[in-house]
């Protein structure tokens, strides 16, 4: 198993100790290979849900198993490193340098991960020619349309061969065609072995996964049936 969840609750304190709840007893497996939606509204749980996946945030309490590493008991340093060497992320704003090339952008988890320049240069052509975008290696973000951005993040959400993607909302700045020419990317990497846990609102683009699961007000429910029997 790669990710394991055991309930998992996240609570944020507001003024005069106020408790809000965002999450309530998630639970969630995910294989290896697997390729996952998690579909909720705005407010839903769903970005704090992918953050404590992601390692960006810890959950008020519960258990975390990222390929068979207890998350939770991790220092900083050690969820830097699992951060940089096992999850790749897709961001729908893209967080690219825009004063630096496709290339640089591609080669920046490899910056950090110590490698060297000339083994930079060539793994990070690798991933531009995986999304189809080799021929762009020298342009700035600033020369690129919506769809060639999200491919730049994409290839640098895969440069270091992580274990896991997890993409938040992926085609939310992009026009239909763009975002369908993503959706067919993440499949195709999907076949070829990669895990992808996507979060999206967006149910035309939670149907490209293999398995959708929905959260309404920090729960999960497999199906849509019963997730709208609860928002009812």
């Amino acid at each position: 198993m790669l990710v394991e969840l055991k309930n998992i609750y996240k609570n944020y304190y507001g003024d005069k100790q106020l408790v809000v709840p965002v999450l309530n007893d998630v639970n969630i497996e995910v294989e290896k290979g697997e390729y996952i939606a998690i579909m909720g509204p705005s407010g839903s749980g769903k970005s704090t849900l992918m953050n404590i996946i992601g390692c960006l945030d810890h959950p008020t309490k519960g258990e975390y198993k990222l390929d068979s590493n207890d998350v939770l008991k991790l220092k900083d340093k050690e969820l830097s490193k699992i951060r940089l060497n096992s999850i790749g992320f897709v961001f729908q704003q893209f967080q690219l340098l825009p004063r630096q090339s496709a290339l640089y952008n591609v080669s920046l988890p490899l910056i950090y991960a110590k490698v060297n320049k000339k083994e930079r240069k060539k793994r990070a052509l690798e991933a531009l020619k995986k999304v189809g975008i080799e021929d762009r290696s020298d342009f700035k973000p600033t020369q690129l349309s919506g769809g060639q951005k999200q491919r730049v993040a994409i290839a640098r959400a895969m440069v270091n061969n992580p274990k896991l993607i997890l993409a938040d909302e992926p085609t939310g700045a992009l026009d239909s065609k763009s975002g369908k020419q993503v959706m067919d990317l993440f499949e195709k990497l999907n076949k070829d072995g990669v895990t992808i846990i996507m979060i999206t609102h967006d149910e035309n683009v939670a149907k490209h996964a293999k398995r959708i699961i929905y959260i309404i007000d920090g729960k999960l429910y497999n199906s849509k049936e019963e997730a709208m029997r609860h928002a009812q």
